[in-house]
């Protein structure tokens, strides 16, 4: 696709007192295998041209996924035609400006060289892996290439690409299902005999299982859990929800709610994870500390907000968590029982103003005592306020490569709670 004829077109063509057009391009190889076969390969580029038009404080949007000079007349008349019928917006913000944006790498030369044949090799080794244990294997191998622009009438112009390698696995033998999964930028740190014979432990230490009654329990978070916790946590701390009296960070800015080793940053500098040189409100990103030693420093913000009270107008786009160096084994022996969680699915929240979340432990819950693995127990559903959990964290390990937007340590934690038992 010509991004500087859709550009050219629009400028040209677009009567619109403002206007911000956002163009999203990706090229895509997946491909799928379940019980031990491949099932799917799913490939081609896709478009969308999202154009937000105004007059005045009315404006309008519109969207196509086609480049052509028919849908770039469509997507303008829309969006103009929608504007003029909406009615006054009071938070309406111009568009913004020319800036200048930090230099970042986002993609990777061993990415961009995977090949379909490559993908397929993959996959048919995994499943001769799996084929090895007498076990079945189900997943998905990815490459994902994209591409995210911006411009606006006031002179913004900015465009990023990023690549992404992701290979899945499932497997089940016998009663037992597990998973693990990389997700990175860079196709070169991936190990498939590393991440096989991780699932493989992880299925061998399930084998034996056990009932385990909801409590609470000091857990070790392990790094893809972390995350996943986390990311519902940086939506709860959104400066104008808190200002307005709806999340538990309300007046709390500059003030201890978190855990005094606990801290949160979104970085720039580190290659293992992608970070954009801009958001898609069209303001340069830059590096930021959201919590320092339990300290809340600040909070994501979008410009029309940032305008009103006076701060910047940043957002989350990766998550950084400094972490130590205590190995798992060693945060074992640091209680004298406990669980270890590999990964959260269904978390939703409970309560916003006290910033409650719920959800739901998967891909395997391990029991420990006296500084060793027992046994697998069952799911568990867990009620817990995040910030308020940093404040039990007694030990960090090393942070590491979570997924393509995340690094971060495992943890671990007293009395983390459940409050029931799952049976899925």
């Amino acid at each position: 696709m010509n991004r500087e004829f859709i550009e050219q077109y629009i400028r040209s063509h677009c009567s619109a007192e403002d206007y911000t057009c956002r163009i999203s391009e990706s090229d895509s190889h997946e491909t799928r295998f379940a019980q031990n076969g491949i099932t799917q390969h799913l490939a081609g580029p896709k478009v969308w041209i999202d154009l937000s038009v105004s007059f005045g404080a009315k404006s309008g949007n519109s969207l196509v996924n086609q480049g052509d000079e028919a849908n770039l007349d469509r997507l303008i008349k829309t969006a103009e035609e929608n504007a003029r019928l909406a009615p006054e917006d009071p938070e309406h913000m111009p568009s913004v400006g020319a800036s200048e944006l930090p230099q970042v790498q986002n993609c990777s030369d061993a990415t961009l060289a995977l090949t379909p044949e490559q993908m397929v090799d993959i996959v048919q080794q995994t499943i001769n892996k799996a084929k090895a244990l007498d076990a079945k294997v189900s997943g998905m191998c990815e490459k994902h290439i994209s591409t995210n622009g911006i411009f606006s009438k006031n002179g913004f112009s900015a465009i990023d690409s990023n690549t992404v390698f992701c290979h899945s696995m499932t497997l089940k033998k016998g009663e037992v299902e597990t998973k693990v999964s990389y997700e990175a930028k860079d196709f070169a740190g991936f190990d498939l005999d590393l991440e096989f014979e991780s699932l493989a432990s992880q299925a061998e230490a399930l084998a034996r299982q056990e009932t385990f009654e909801a409590q609470k329990i000091a857990v070790i978070l392990r790094p893809p859990a972390l995350q996943e916790l986390m990311w519902y946590l940086s939506w709860m701390m959104n400066r104008r929800q808190s200002d307005e009296g709806f999340t538990p960070f309300t007046g709390m800015l500059d003030k201890q709610c978190f855990g005094d080793k606990f801290s949160l940053h979104t970085t720039l500098k580190n290659p293992l994870i992608l970070a954009q040189p801009f958001n898609m409100m069209g303001v340069p990103t830059k590096e930021m500390t959201w919590v320092e030693k339990g300290v809340l420093k600040a909070m994501p913000t979008d410009r029309y907000w940032a305008e009103r009270v006076g701060c910047e107008a940043q957002m989350p786009y990766n998550m950084y968590i400094p972490g130590e160096d205590i190995s798992e084994t060693e945060m074992m022996k640091l209680v004298p029982r406990g669980l270890i969680i590999n990964r959260f699915w269904y978390i939703r929240p409970v309560d916003m103003k006290r910033g409650e979340l719920t959800g739901m432990t998967r891909d395997g819950v391990l029991y420990f005592e006296d500084g060793e693995v027992k046994h697998a127990v069952n799911n568990l559903r867990f009620n817990e306020i995040p910030h308020e959990m940093t404040q039990r964290i007694l030990a960090f390990g090393t942070a590491q490569l979570a997924s393509t937007r995340a690094f971060v340590p495992p943890i671990l934690v007293d009395n983390f709670n459940f409050v029931d038992k799952t049976t899925f």
